[in-house]
């Protein structure tokens, strides 16, 4: 099934974001490699694709996981979690409709 993780960021991120990214992007690597990625991106403090020092104040990734369980334990070993990136995640079961 797909779930949808959002994770929220704390306030000035960016130095905990910039230190934690490659180390999330192998992560995030390792679900491409196994076909289990259907989007991530970030979302940017400001009303562009590169808002500079604004930052971000988050993200989103849907991918597939075995279970809710499974989804939370992935984000929860994330270094985005757990090097403080993230002042709150949310995974949630979710349905795609479109498009089909």
């Amino acid at each position: 099934m797909l779930y949808a993780i959002v994770g929220e960021d704390i306030p000035n991120s960016q130095a905990r974001r910039t230190a934690a990214r490659p180390e999330h992007l192998k992560r995030v690597d390792a679900l491409i490699a196994a076909g289990k990625l259907i989007l991530a991106g970030a979302f940017p403090a400001i009303d562009s694709i590169d808002p500079g020092p604004a930052g971000m104040t988050g993200s989103l990734i849907v991918a597939e996981f075995n279970s809710l369980e499974e989804a939370r334990a992935w984000i929860n070993a994330d270094p985005y979690v757990t090097q403080g990136v993230f002042a709150k995640v949310t995974v949630k079961p979710f349905r795609k409709v479109f498009p089909k």
